[in-house]
Formats: structure tokens, C-alpha cells, sequence
């Protein structure tokens, strides 16, 4: 036990979920445009995500999974873009999960919480669950 303890205070990082943004519909998909993802600012908002930061994209509707970055789309506007290679991955319709992982202290992670917003179909935001998922 002694062990454990000291271990944990050892500076040890467990990656651990950040955010993520539940079922959201991919809007647009552009095989084309250099590769990422436009999420609609609002979203990232209310995730606390960033520009250029990375997240994993898993596709609910065919199981594909990829990691890429953000680009901010418009406030308000339901826009979540796949763009880029990972196109082939994602397409218009289809349901996705985003999500983002950080690096939190062993001991704080026993009782970490991550940000998780849920969508609708027009990937506007639905009132806070209340056990993370």
C-alpha cells in the first residue's frame, strides 16, 4: 500500500477522456481540403476544446476511427467537416464521436471528470447528463 502511495505521487500522468462531443452529425466532408476537422465553435465551447488541438473521430455509423486536429467553424452553425484523407473515413450523414484525451495526475484521476456535450441531429447542444458516459 505504501508502495502504491508513493508511486502516485510519483508524477505519473494517466491519460485520461478531456472532452467529447456525443453523436454529432457529420454536416460535410471534403476529400480536398487539407486535413482536419471543422467543428462549429460553439461546440468546442462547451467541450473546451482548441484550435489545432488533436482529437480522435470515432465513426458510430461504419466503426472507423481516425485522429486529426480542429479548425473552428462558425458559432452556431451545427458544422462538424471532415475534411482531408480522412474523407474516405467519414461522410455526410454519418454519427461520430470526438473526443479528446490529457495527461492528469494518478491521484487526481481517481476522481477526474471529463466535459462531455450531447448533440441532436442539427449537432446542437442537449441539456447535461448526469453520469459521464
Amino acid at each position: 500500500m505504501e508502495e502504491a502511495k508513493e508511486r502516485a505521487g510519483s508524477g505519473i500522468q494517466v491519460p485520461m477522456l478531456q472532452a467529447k462531443i456525443h453523436r454529432a452529425t457529420v454536416t460535410d466532408a471534403n476529400l480536398h481540403y487539407e486535413g482536419s476537422i471543422t467543428i462549429d465553435r460553439r461546440l468546442m465551447d462547451l467541450a473546451g476544446l482548441l484550435a489545432y488541438q488533436q482529437v480522435q473521430v470515432y465513426n458510430v455509423s461504419t466503426g472507423a476511427r481516425f485522429e486529426t486536429y480542429i479548425i473552428e467553424g462558425d458559432p452556431g452553425s451545427g458544422c462538424i467537416c471532415i475534411n482531408g484523407a480522412a474523407a474516405h473515413l467519414a461522410g455526410t450523414g454519418d454519427i461520430v464521436i470526438i473526443a479528446a484525451y490529457v495527461g492528469v495526475p494518478a491521484e487526481a484521476a481517481r476522481t477526474w471528470r471529463p466535459r462531455n456535450v450531447y448533440v441532436d441531429a442539427a449537432n446542437r447542444p442537449l441539456p447535461q447528463r448526469a453520469a459521464a458516459e
